[in-house]
């Protein structure tokens, strides 16, 4: 039992799934694999860009153990094109390009790892082996891999029918009011970076199993997602063109989504086409080499960001001029991830009189490119507070007063691209982060690093994360005579804590333990409608749909109480759990309702859709600072503090979770991770964990955290979304707090992940 049964919100109530996930009791897809299933493998194209002019599967169709061989030319006619469900206008005002993605491809690979060939088996060894039989002529073709190399007029194209491959130019603001704002400044200040291109790296990867009963027609699908019901549209409707009652999506537990579990990928197109085709279950899982080559990779964005000044100090314009590498597809959610994830960000917490963004969207043969925590706004936010840095240099008044003198101060406030930040106190952040990081100390410190050959820097980030989502929720709560809560949310949990979360909201509504409470996610079997889990707005969602289908069971079961208690509804008071008639001892409790509505056949349960805003903007100050090691160029974190305003909380210490395990990622954009592609071949150099720097315990020190509460007036619960918070946050203070270190020897910038070879080269080039 919880040691706080009562566990309303605001309250640290221990996590209701731990004593199923820690005692080896979860559910996760690969616990689920029925012992007939097929092994699958998919053979893939060892090269960027290529001709296919062959593809002989002969030679494995005969190998031992094989069930099946299918290829481009099998999966053609009825797995159809792999969209984007978001979408982008260039400046023109036509669409974005879109080529068409196929799930196997049929004449032409265009990034390393791209499927060419799927091969279903009794074991995975025999899979594995008989894709070695396979065999497959390429015709080599030139690849680029940078964003802005994939734009200069000798670049290979990616796809013929995409000239030059600019996917998209895509423009944002009021030029005239900048380029005017511009002219009368007193000072312009600049920063351009090219920022790192990172993976997702969850405990569990990605794993699929489907199942056909040939009876019904029903094909099954289990997989480790972020949300069924997005992906059972597409599939339905686009992909594999099914009726909607003929595809069932199961989303059990899920080791870790981030975003890149939330899109749909080829391996999730073809496995419930080839069960059905096969009438023959079928596993697979990907293994880590496999995640490192074709999970949705993020970020790699080249900018350059110009901010005009008055000759107090003050913000007048910002401009931004950007090229965005989306990868040889255009992935589900990839479209508006830099550009309006970029958008939503980039006043930070200032007030800024006029902003203007300029994008051009690139193909390239690389890994697509879509959301991953932060999306779009950790680069934005790296790139905003670095310029602002060399503002407060430049100007003199330093990184802390030319921040205090632009930040927002009155709300709501809308910034010039448009979006309403709700509720906020930016002048209160700044200072207790400042406070809790002893700021005031920070000279000491430094003098003090300085006695044993190292250079310490102080950062300072500003940041804010604007929840997003897909608002196609409802949600249920059922109350049982037994004594139970059975609630369902369209949302998905991937580890964040959504059965305690909704439970204590559940719980705190009716006035139960919320320990009675359990919760239902993933199976669109019985689910009916949900948007699935991204852009921090699955307590917004659910959590808000939940307390509004409570609050109808309070208004059925007083009815039902009434007529069991023999008076009118209106003498019905309901506190506690209980229902009573006011100013009697007559009384009956919720489960007792229940169960008298059941015994005649009327169910205590209501659903409710989501209606309030999935906006919110929740906003925090960080402060990092670092030592630098001038004869290695080894960085060490020393102290990192986060202050945070968050909205209403409904568990502190599943907050303070989100909180540290969103400043882990942020770090490691900052010093460790780059997805690397060679130039020349298209290969990923970065293919492993030991070529790919994750963040470890060491890498981070001691978190400081602390938290606020100003409710958002977006909906009903205040709540505000935090889980990408910290990372938006964390690379700006990071390398903010590095170049801080290097200005004794002249650096005023560097490129991330600032690694000690980067920050080296730095120290000796003085630049």
């Amino acid at each position: 039992m919880p040691d706080t049964p009562l566990a309303g919100l605001g309250v640290p109530a221990k996590r209701l799934e731990d004593a199923r996930l820690l005692t080896g009791r979860g559910r996760f897809t690969e616990n689920l694999v029925g012992r007939d299933a097929l092994h699958v493998y998919f053979l893939r194209s060892p090269y960027a860009h290529a001709h296919l002019t062959r593809v002989d599967t002969e030679a494995a169709r005969a190998a031992a153990g094989v069930v099946a061989v299918l290829t481009g030319a099998d999966a053609a006619g009825e797995v159809g094109h792999l969209p984007a469900i978001s979408e982008i206008k260039g400046i023109d005002g036509a669409r974005h390009h879109e080529p068409q993605r196929p799930s196997i491809a049929v004449d032409r690979v265009r990034y390393a790892g791209e499927i060419v060939a799927m091969v279903v088996a009794q074991s995975l060894e025999q899979a594995r082996d008989a894709a070695e039989l396979i065999e497959v002529d390429y015709e080599m073709l030139p690849a680029v891999v940078a964003g802005d190399d994939a734009l200069k007029p000798e670049a290979p194209l990616v796809h013929d029918d995409v000239p030059g491959n600019l996917m998209c130019t895509w423009r944002k603001g009021d030029k005239a009011a900048v380029d005017a704002a511009f002219a009368r400044a007193a000072r312009v200040v600049s920063v351009s970076q090219r920022f790192n291109r990172i993976l997702a790296n969850y405990l569990e990867p990605r794993a699929v199993v489907a199942t056909h009963d040939s009876t019904s027609d029903v094909t099954t699908m289990t997989f480790a997602s972020q949300g069924a019901h997005i992906p059972h549209k597409l599939l339905c409707d686009r992909v594999l063109k099914r009726p909607r009652d003929k595809l069932r999506l199961v989303t059990p537990d899920v080791g870790g989504g981030f975003g890149p579990k939330f899109t749909l990928y080829p391996e999730t197109a073809l496995m419930p086409w080839a069960a059905r085709r096969l009438d023959r279950p079928l596993r697979w899982t990907c293994e880590r080499a496999e995640s490192f080559l074709t999970d949705n990779h993020a970020r790699d964005l080249v900018a350059t960001m110009e901010l005009a000044l008055d000759e107090s100090g003050r913000f007048l314009a910002l401009r931004v001029d950007a090229v965005a590498n989306f990868g040889a597809y255009v992935s589900m959610f990839a479209p508006t991830i830099p550009t309006t994830g970029m958008a939503k960000v980039a006043s930070g917490l200032y007030r800024i009189g006029a902003m203007q963004i300029d994008m051009r969207c690139a193909f390239t043969n690389t890994v697509p490119v879509d959301a991953f925590r932060g999306a779009g706004k950790p680069e934005t936010l790296a790139l905003l507070e670095r310029l602002i840095d060399v503002a407060g240099n430049e100007t003199g008044l330093g990184p802390i007063e030319i921040r205090r003198r632009n930040l927002v101060e009155s709300f709501p406030y809308t910034t010039p691209l448009g979006y309403t930040y709700e509720s906020g106190d930016y002048k209160r952040l700044l200072d207790e982060a400042l406070t809790l990081a002893d700021a005031g100390g920070f000279a000491a410190r430094r003098a003090v690093s300085e006695t044993t050959g190292r250079r310490r820097g102080l950062g300072i980030a500003c940041h804010l994360h604007g929840s997003g989502g897909v608002a196609d929720e409802i949600a249920s709560v059922r109350v049982r005579g037994d004594g139970s809560i059975a609630a369902t949310a369209g949302t998905q949990s991937q580890g964040q804590g959504h059965e305690t979360v909704f439970a204590q909201i559940v719980g705190a509504a009716l006035g139960v333990p919320y320990d009675r409470v359990t919760l239902a996610q993933g199976d669109t079997a019985h689910i009916a409608r949900g948007g699935g889990t991204g852009g921090s707005s699955s307590t917004i969602i659910s959590g808000t749909t939940l307390k509004r289908a409570a609050d109808v069971v309070i208004l059925k079961g007083r009815d039902l109480a009434a007529e069991f208690l023999e008076t009118a509804p209106a003498d019905i008071a309901y506190r506690d759990g209980t229902f009573e008639v006011v100013g009697t001892d007559r009384r009956l409790g919720l489960f007792e309702v229940a169960a008298r509505a059941e015994a005649s056949g009327r169910p205590l349960d209501a659903t409710g859709d989501f209606v309030d805003k999935i906006e919110s903007w929740s906003t925090g100050v960080m402060a990092c600072e670092v030592e630098v090691d001038p004869e290695t160029g080894a960085a060490r974190i020393d102290r990192f503090i986060a202050v945070a305003d968050v909205g209403t909380t409904v568990n502190p210490m599943l907050l303070a979770g989100q909180i540290h395990g969103g400043i882990a990622p942020g770090v490691g954009q900052a010093l460790l991770e780059d997805a690397v592609y060679d130039r020349d071949s298209g290969q990923l150099l970065a293919g492993s964990w030991m070529d790919y720097g994750m963040p470890r315990a060491d890498d981070l020190p001691d978190l400081q955290v602390a938290t606020f509460n100003t409710p958002s007036t977006n909906n009903a619960l205040g709540i505000k979304g935090v889980g990408e918070l910290p990372t938006n946050g964390a690379p700006a203070a990071v390398a903010n707090a590095i170049v801080d270190a290097l200005q004794p020897y002249g650096v005023h910038h560097i490129e991330t992940p600032a690694t000690p070879l980067r920050i080296w080269n730095a120290i000796t080039q003085g630049k």
